[in-house]
């Protein structure tokens, strides 16, 4: 009996740093990288041995340089998402309303600006997946997809 191929997917990690008011940051992507132009939240793929933990704190300290105890991250959300060109990816989103240092762009040539958004009312130049992240942080879902074609035809 032939066994099917093990599924397999890239695992990114996003950090909503979430201050006192309600807003979120959001990176506007730069350069020749994916969604050039489009905001999303600190974050990337998981390297391999890393733990989502450690991930999602580097990304943040690579992205933005601020520092977050493992304490003080809390999951809020998984996200099954498929890319426009296919890919399979799982999205681990984490928020934190604690960190130390002060959010500046440490990645001047994949990130032109930082920008404080309302998750409920996220901008309309979000990248699509990151506009799925939020409007489900904002509803306290805690699994989605997106990007997915369902069973009835739709664009889950």
């Amino acid at each position: 009996m032939i066994q099917p191929d093990r599924y397999r997917s890239v695992v990114d990690v996003m950090v909503l740093l979430h201050r006192t008011d309600g807003r979120v940051l959001l990176l506007r992507r730069a350069g020749n990288v994916y969604a050039s132009g489009l905001l999303a939240p600190p974050g990337g793929h998981l390297e391999n041995g890393e733990t989502l933990i450690d991930g999602a704190r580097r990304e943040v300290r690579e992205e933005v340089g601020v520092g977050i105890d493992p304490a003080d991250l809390e999951f809020c959300h998984l996200i099954h998402h498929r890319s426009p060109e296919g890919e399979a990816r799982l999205g681990v989103v984490f928020t934190s309303q604690q960190w130390s240092g002060e959010p500046r762009n440490q990645e001047p040539g994949k990130c032109s600006a930082l920008v404080w958004a309302n998750p409920a009312q996220p901008p309309s130049d979000c990248v699509p997946y990151t506009a799925a992240v939020l409007d489900r942080f904002c509803s306290g879902a805690l699994l989605s997809t997106h990007g997915w074609t369902t069973t009835t035809g739709g664009v889950a």
